[in-house]
Parts: structure tokens; sequence; C-alpha cells
């Protein structure tokens, strides 16, 4: 299946450069690039791409909107958040709005490819090395936020196997690594993960981890309430 690609980066270099390393791969094609959120919204509607890689800093709106706005129109893009900073807020904002993954700017390009492969599945992304910076600063700078009632219901519904699995999933390991550590079959983690998402009303790892974090579920990095 041809996987159809928007890559969206206010740097030029850096576009040219992602859209070269995409672009050599067999099965995927890059069929736009912008400048902008503004432009890169417009290509995801017109051009309807499996996946968008999505810069987080832009100008006229910010990846953070164009994910929402992506998210919100019901287009099944994909959105990938690229980003420069372990810890960059515009992820997390990123990731609220709907994002289906992020992944650090100096990956090397077999990462990138199979990253893009990876959202273009259905699954999400999450760097490890951005996910374990940026929720543990967030859980240290708000360590007594309230949540909203209904998410903390949502979650309290997990048995103590999933939220192990969500944490473990939050910490950026795929499913494969969680079986692992776990001592269990890859088959039974995808199992426990779907029941996750089905009880936290999510619709994939990416907001599972968001929902986990303003449900009040990690109280600080590396524990669960």
């Amino acid at each position: 299946m041809l996987i159809r690609v928007v890559v969206a980066d206010d740097d030029a270099l850096l576009r040219a450069g992602v859209a070269l390393v995409l672009g050599s791969e067999d099965g995927i094609e890059v069929v736009g690039q912008a400048a902008d959120g503004l432009l890169a919204v417009e290509l995801c509607r017109s051009l309807a791409p499996d996946v968008v890689l999505m810069d987080v800093r832009m100008p006229g709106i910010d990846g953070v909107e164009a994910t929402r706005r992506i998210v919100t129109a019901g287009l099944a893009t994909r959105v990938l958040v690229l980003t420069t900073f372990h810890h960059d807020e515009y992820v997390w904002g990123a990731l609220r709005a709907g994002a289906g993954g992020f992944l650090l700017k100096r990956a090397s390009p077999e990462r990138l490819v199979d990253a893009v492969r990876t959202l273009a599945a259905g699954e999400a992304l999450l760097d490890p090395a951005v996910t374990r910076d940026l929720v543990a600063q967030l859980a240290g700078r708000e360590p007594g936020r309230a949540a909203p009632a209904v998410q903390d219901r949502r979650l309290a519904q997990l048995t103590a196997r999933e939220r192990e699995v969500l944490r473990l999933a939050a910490e950026g390991y795929s499913n494969a690594e969680i079986a692992d550590l776990l001592l269990v079959a890859e088959s039974t983690v995808k199992t426990h993960m779907k029941r996750v998402l089905a009880k936290a009303g999510a619709r994939d790892r990416a907001q599972a981890v968001a929902l986990a974090y303003q449900g009040g579920l990690m109280t600080s990095w590396g524990s669960t309430r």
C-alpha cells in the first residue's frame, strides 16, 4: 500500500531533507510540503495524505493548532509531531490535540521511515527520549493538578495490570518490549491495551498517555496512583 505523506516545517532545508529521505523509500510518496501550519491544514484537506509530519513551531498557526484543526475536521490524516527538544511543551499540546505520536528531528532516517509506517498502520508512536523527559517535567511541575472527574472514573476502571501496561506505554515501550518486561505474550499486551483504550475512551495509545497524565494516574514519573 502506498503511504502518502505531507511534510510541514518552516525550515526549508530540513523539510527538503525529510522529503528526500521519505521519497526514496518504496511505498512512500511525499505529496506535499508546507512552511506553515495553515498550509499544512489546507494540504491535508485537499490531498488527504495518510500521514503529516508536523513541526510544532511554525508561523501563522503553530503545529498544535494545526493538529487540532486536522483532528476536529475529522480528517483521516495521522499527525506525527517532529520536535527538536526533549522538553518541548508544544509536544504535550499537540498530543492533547490528537497527534498520533512524536519523534525527535535528529532521529535516524531509518527511525523516521519506521515512524511514518507505524502511524500509517494506525498505531501510535511515542519517542522514548521525549516521552520520559516531557512527562517527568510536567508531572513535577504540576503535582497537585486536579483532573476532571469523568477522566478519573474512566481510569479508575483499569485493572492493576492494565495500569502497568499503560505506564510502560507512556515510557515509550512498544508492545513487544512490554511483553518482554512483563513476561507475557505480545498478544496479551495488545489485549490489555485495547481494554485500556476502551475504558479510557481514547483513540489510540498517544491519547491514552495524555489521559493518564491529565487524569492523575501518573503522580510522578515511573509511578502510578
